[in-house]
């Protein structure tokens, strides 16, 4: 079975992406890095080391120190797919990334993208 290409891609090369969303809907790089962490386990400063090192996305999600308990929490379709039926745990864990970083910027509170 062949790799989709974006678990090769460099983390750093998504990651601005996620900010420009968020910040052209007002909200700020420090939330993004918010939710990342919430979702990772990773510090800010390891992410920081991350983006530095051009971590690809397979590495960047198997690597983190630990998915958030909270993980099945997040439900809902994203990219025309409901983010707790995708069976690859990989793709879901980006879809589960890309879910929060979309209800950043739709306006939702963090204490709600965050499941508290």
């Amino acid at each position: 079975m062949a790799k989709h290409r974006i678990f090769t891609t460099a983390f750093a090369g998504v990651y601005p992406h996620y900010v420009t969303k968020a910040e052209k809907k007002g909200r700020t790089r420090e939330e993004v890095h918010t939710i990342i962490t919430w979702l990772t386990g990773y510090s800010n400063e390891q992410l920081e080391g991350i983006l530095a090192d051009r971590t690809d996305i397979e590495t960047f999600f198997s690597g983190a120190p630990r998915l958030n308990p909270n993980v099945d929490k997040i439900t809902g379709v994203i990219c025309g797919h409901r983010v707790e039926e995708i069976e690859d745990p990989l793709m879901q864990k980006i879809r589960y990334l890309d879910k929060l970083i979309d209800e950043l910027a739709r306006g939702r509170s963090m204490e709600k993208i965050l499941r508290q």
